[in-house]
């Protein structure tokens, strides 16, 4: 009997491969039937949260004036089914994929605090847990009214009367089953210090009023806690002008404005990122109370708390979400040990300003024969001017783009004010100088630059006006 010893040895590898190409079929096959498995207990354990909660919607909702308010249960509670790793990686897959494994390692053990779940807290809340944040606590003392549904992340009809965190808690639990919720129905208070910041890798400032705010950021300053703040989203539209900066670049936004002085004060100059809008706000003004609640008395009686304003603020509601998502992306990436060192708009505007308004002080001196400590406009009033008010361009006709943009006073009778200041080419500037303010026989500017030139000077300052009534 001939034997074929290289057919067999063919045969045999052929046997082997057909086995292992079998076994990993039925491997293949049985994780298949276990992913089946998960997602059919997944898809039980949702319908079932929806369920409950139409339940709890169809129920009669609270008073929001109650004192003694019934929330209504966890959503995850009674869920049995474990949601395990394999799962946890499936829905992190895209941000695995943009921060790798030591990336999301870092986010998953991070713990963040939110302070103030409004509309830019409740948002940055989300996106931090969507994106793998484990640990997260929210703090805030106040409950959902119907005017939050225009610009809070989680909040619906049935959540009217209920405190936010419980609301964003609600939410968050329905799309990660790993978050670790602590929901606080507290205001930080200096007084009380840092227990509702203990553990916190990152604290998130979305507090509304200053005093409180200010306070948090000076504790956090003193005491080494990543914080990062938000300015004022109110009565804003223009999406392009948010940015990110250190708090001493701020160039021109009212709350931030006020943030670093009162910090200035108290031995804080820089080192807290914030997120802020350039943008001067328009013609919007704070509604009005009604004239009855002022015939009952001192207004400042009306709020919960000292300090937190009784007016309504007017916001529109993409604004907020925008500042929370800006906050979840700088704090998400700062964990991943990737951050964002110098975000781009900001570069190389402080120095202009600043250079803009040192000419401006140089010119003032010489025009006053001495030395003039600090002029009625700061560096922001700089940044008004030539930014938002001229447009970045000269008042003079055809009002180009200046090489070296200047701001000059406009009117030799009158003091220097917002008002009184314009924007100008540097050699228009000189010629300003010599024809209106100098020696012998003066020009008056309408006479040097034309009607149409004042005319536009008129309208700019009226802009001004109505930008000064605002903030003020």
């Amino acid at each position: 009997m001939n034997f074929d010893l290289s057919s067999h040895r063919t045969q045999l590898v052929l046997t082997a491969l057909a086995a292992s190409a079998a076994t990993a079929g039925l491997i293949s096959a049985y994780s298949q039937r276990t992913r089946k498995q998960k997602r059919r207990d997944l898809d039980r354990d949702i319908l079932q949260s929806l369920a409950q909660r139409k339940q709890e919607s169809d129920t009669t909702l609270p008073s929001p004036s109650s004192i003694d308010i019934k929330l209504p249960p966890d959503v995850s509670s009674g869920l049995g089914v474990d949601y395990d790793e394999e799962l946890i990686r499936e829905q992190l897959a895209r941000n695995y994929a943009f921060f790798g494994e030591e990336g999301m390692a870092k986010i998953r053990k991070g713990t963040v605090v939110v302070v103030g779940c409004g509309g830019v807290g409740s948002w940055a809340a989300v996106m931090l847990v969507r994106s793998g944040i484990t640990n997260i606590r929210l703090v805030d003392f106040d409950y959902v009214t119907l005017s939050s549904l225009n610009r809070h992340a989680t909040a619906t009809l049935a959540d009217v009367g209920t405190p936010k965190v419980k609301c964003i808690e609600r939410a968050l639990k329905q799309f990660s089953r790993w978050v670790n919720v602590d929901s606080r129905v507290e205001i930080w208070r200096k007084e009380e210090r840092g227990d509702l910041l203990e553990g916190a890798d990152w604290v998130i400032d979305a507090i509304d009023n200053i005093t409180t705010k200010v306070d948090l950021l000076k504790y956090c300053h003193d005491n080494k806690i990543k914080v990062f703040s938000s300015m004022g989203a109110g009565a804003k539209c223009d999406p392009t002008r948010i940015q990110i900066s250190d708090i001493s670049f701020t160039v021109y936004d009212p709350l931030a404005r006020a943030v670093r002085r009162r910090l200035r004060l108290q031995g804080v100059s820089s080192g807290i990122p914030v997120v802020y809008s350039t943008e001067v706000p328009g013609d919007v003004k704070l509604l009005p109370l009604p004239e009855e609640e002022f015939e009952k008395g001192n207004v400042k009686e009306l709020g919960v708390f000292d300090d937190f304003r009784v007016r309504i603020l007017p916001v529109l509601g993409p604004l907020p979400s925008i500042f929370g998502l800006n906050i979840a992306s700088y704090i998400i990436c700062d964990l991943a040990g990737k951050p964002i060192l110098n975000p781009l708009p900001i570069k190389g505007r402080k120095k202009l300003y600043e250079r803009i308004y040192r000419d401006l002080l140089h010119r003032e001196e010489k025009l006053a024969g001495t030395a003039i400590n600090r002029l009625p406009l700061d560096e922001d009033d700089v940044a008004l001017l030539f930014e938002d008010i001229h447009r970045g361009r000269s008042i003079i006709p055809p009002h180009a783009v200046p090489t070296r943009p200047t701001l000059v006073r406009w009117d030799p009778k009158l003091p220097l004010t917002l008002e009184n200041c314009v924007s100008m080419e540097s050699t228009e500037a000189e010629k300003h100088i010599k024809e209106c303010f100098g020696e012998g026989e003066k020009k008056s500017p309408e006479e040097l630059w034309g009607k149409e030139t004042a005319e536009v000077v008129k309208r700019r300052s009226g802009e001004v006006r109505k930008v000064q009534e605002w903030v003020m």
